[in-house]
Parts: C-alpha cells; structure tokens; sequence
C-alpha cells in the first residue's frame, strides 16, 4: 500500500512541478493529500503573479487537480491547528492536515519552516520536492520516467520532448533528481 503524503502549496504552485507531483500520486507510489486551503493559496498566488491569466482557468485547474487524484482532499483538520506550534503560524494548517491523515511525509520547499522534532512527534518528516522525488526513483525509477514521458507526451501547444520536460524539473528545483534519472543512477 501506497504511504500517504501532504503536499504544500508550493509543490503544486510550478506548473511542470504540479504535474510530476500529481502524476506520481496517480501512479499509485504514494497517496497524496492537500486541502481547499492549500489550493487556495496555490490559486490566489497564481492570480497575482500571472494576471495575464483569466481568473476561469485558475477554477478549472482546481478542479482538474481534484478529479485528478481520488480522495485527494482533507477535511476536518480545522480543530488542530490552534494547538500547534511552528515558526510560521501561517503553516499549521499544513501540519494540522499532515496530523488528521497520518501522513508520513510532508513535501514542502520550506523545510525550515517544519522543523525535524516538531514533526517526530507525529512520527513524520518535511522532505523537499526533490528529496521527495529521489525517493520515489529509489522505489521505482520507471514509474519516475513514465511520469516524465506522460508529461512530455501531454505537451503539445508547443510540444516538449522528455529533455525538455528534464530541463523544467531541473529549473524547479529538482536538481538531483534530474541528474540521477539523466545518468541512471536512483540514489543520492
């Protein structure tokens, strides 16, 4: 059975990150979780930042990313977040999501901001997206690159070849995964 992670706002934020995030978790790999929260900071970040974009199409990714992957949503974490304590009081709702689901694993480019023994207590750990990754290459790099295919193969306005979909992972963030999946290596 697949282990149950949250992913945090800004793994989903990133198109090409949000792609290979969701596409593992539909792999089957892992479960993965978020909340209406998370996605609402993913959504409201993404208006700010690209007003270029209507605001229609940030609805539909939502949805999109919801229908995406089965049972995805958290619900009910709302009565733990008061009792938590983290150097950003703006991410106990991550944690308190985190806790209500048993995650083992709390995927965030902000790992200073869930520290290693606070998260003990919940017998879980905060892994960057690209530490993340590199795990999943160690269980089972094919899936890894059939989720990097699957993204090359959904491109096409313009189309991207699996170098390019590499490329944006790298750009991301996703420094060693990309090395060890460029040179067949599935550790760190």
């Amino acid at each position: 059975m697949a282990f149950t992670v949250l992913y945090d706002a800004n793994v989903l934020y990133g198109n090409t990150l949000r792609d290979m995030m969701i596409r593992l978790a539909r792999s089957g790999l892992v479960q993965a979780k978020w909340t209406n929260t998370i996605l609402d900071e993913v959504t409201s970040n993404l208006a700010v930042n690209r007003p270029d974009i209507e605001p229609a199409k940030f609805d539909r990714l939502r949805e999109l990313m919801i229908l995406a992957v089965p049972d995805c949503l958290v619900f009910g974490f709302e009565p733990l977040i008061e009792g938590l304590k983290l150097p950003d009081l703006d991410d106990r709702h991550v944690l308190a999501a985190a806790i209500k689901i048993g995650a083992q694993v709390i995927v965030t480019a902000n790992l200073r901001d869930y520290p290693a023994d606070v998260l003990a207590d919940w017998n879980m750990e905060a892994k960057s997206p690209d530490e993340f990754v590199l795990d999943q290459i160690a269980l089972d790099d094919r899936i890894v690159w059939a989720c990097v295919q699957q993204i090359a193969d959904s491109r096409r306005n313009p189309p991207e070849s699996v170098e390019d979909v590499l490329d944006a992972l790298e750009s991301a963030g996703l420094v060693a995964s990309v090395s060890a999946l460029r040179t067949g290596r599935s550790w760190t």
